[in-house]
């Protein structure tokens, strides 16, 4: 299940980078109905505009400081995060919960600082588009 939800999301990364509109709307339609059942929670279904949304939103704000998306800085890199949890709902949850109040321990001593003005709606796309980041 893995493997072919591996595969999937990269034909869905391939053919919204470099499809016609109708296949990227087929790709996306597809990638909507896969289910994550790997995951601890039910799957969450991410849409490029989401993806992008969240990138954006992380540019805009104070990630950069202490995350990249392919290398370690003072908190972990992106793709690192993706890879210990995978995009399901209540991964996405728990780390919006994370974010906002801040912690410390998982990756280390050193604590992440809280986020609490950030709107719940905005970290949740940004958590979903951290955890769409594949090595």
């Amino acid at each position: 299940m893995k493997k072919t939800l591996f595969i999937l999301g990269c034909y869905v990364l391939a053919m919204t980078a470099c499809a016609s509109p109708e296949e990227r709307a087929a790709a996306l339609k597809q990638a909507e109905t896969t289910k994550d059942t790997a995951g601890n929670g039910a799957a969450t279904s991410a849409s490029a505009a989401d993806i992008t949304a969240g990138e954006q939103l992380i540019a805009k704000n104070d990630c950069i400081g202490c995350h990249n998306k392919d290398n370690k800085i003072i908190g972990p890199a992106y793709v690192d995060i993706a890879a210990k949890y995978p995009l399901n709902e209540g991964n996405v949850n728990h780390l919006v919960e994370k974010v906002i109040s801040g912690g410390k321990g998982v990756w280390g001593e050193i604590p992440m600082t809280p986020h609490d003005a950030l709107n719940k709606d905005d970290v949740k796309k940004m958590v979903t588009y951290i955890l769409s980041v594949k090595k």
